[in-house]
């Protein structure tokens, strides 16, 4: 009951609450990214929903145009702190979550709620197995059982057996346990970067990539 319908009334409610701090942060920083190389402010990413659906997710622009695509081993995408493609206001919002802010827009369109695991590539869940497929039984969310309680600390198979978890437990407790939790941790600002100090090919992209700007 409470995952299929009282849920969705929650998302609705903190949809149209999150528009506020969407719209402050569109004002404030919309006009920076612009400026700052010309871009979008936005960043549509297709990512995969509830059901295999597909959707665009919202984003303000963290990184410079036409940043190329660099994966780990896993499969994940690269998030380092000295990472050259992130724009300097782009670490600002990455640092605050404030990039994430205009997911509250796909909270009220349905394609995401509040709390969920987050939304994958498309390439990466044709990958995925019909079990840990489990994990798509739910919306996707802005926060969730692994963001909120270990961001960017796991590996991308850890991570997919911590969103699997949450879809079999969702629950209102649960959801409450995460909300918290992730105020913690924005304020805290904990665990924002992936360590690779073990990802070879990603660091020898990223050189070659610093090269070149």
């Amino acid at each position: 009951m409470y995952k299929n319908f009282f849920k969705r009334i929650f998302d609705i409610l903190f949809g149209i609450i999150g528009l506020i701090p969407f719209m402050v942060a569109l004002f404030v920083f919309g006009p920076i990214i612009y400026f700052t190389d010309k871009g979008p402010i936005f960043y549509n990413a297709s990512r995969v929903g509830k059901d295999g659906k597909i959707f665009k997710m919202y984003k303000f622009r963290s990184m410079m145009m036409n940043a190329p695509d660099i994966r780990l081993a896993d499969g994940s995408t690269y998030n380092g702190e000295d990472d050259p493609r992130v724009t300097r206001i782009g670490k600002i919002m990455r640092r605050s979550s404030i990039d994430e802010l205009p997911q509250f827009i796909n909270i009220l369109k349905g394609d995401m709620s509040l709390i969920g695991p987050r939304p994958d590539t498309i390439d990466c869940v044709e990958q995925y197995s019909e079990r840990i497929k489990g994990f798509l039984k739910v919306r996707p969310g802005i926060t969730g059982y692994n963001q909120a309680y270990y961001r960017n600390t796991v590996d991308g198979e850890t991570k997919l057996e911590n969103d699997l978890y949450y879809a079999i437990n969702c629950n209102f407790l649960l959801d409450i346990k995460i909300f918290f939790k992730t105020i913690e941790v924005v304020l805290k600002q904990d665990n924002i970067y992936k360590a690779t100090d073990n990802e070879i090919e990603a660091l020898k992209e990223l050189d070659k990539l610093k090269k070149e700007i």
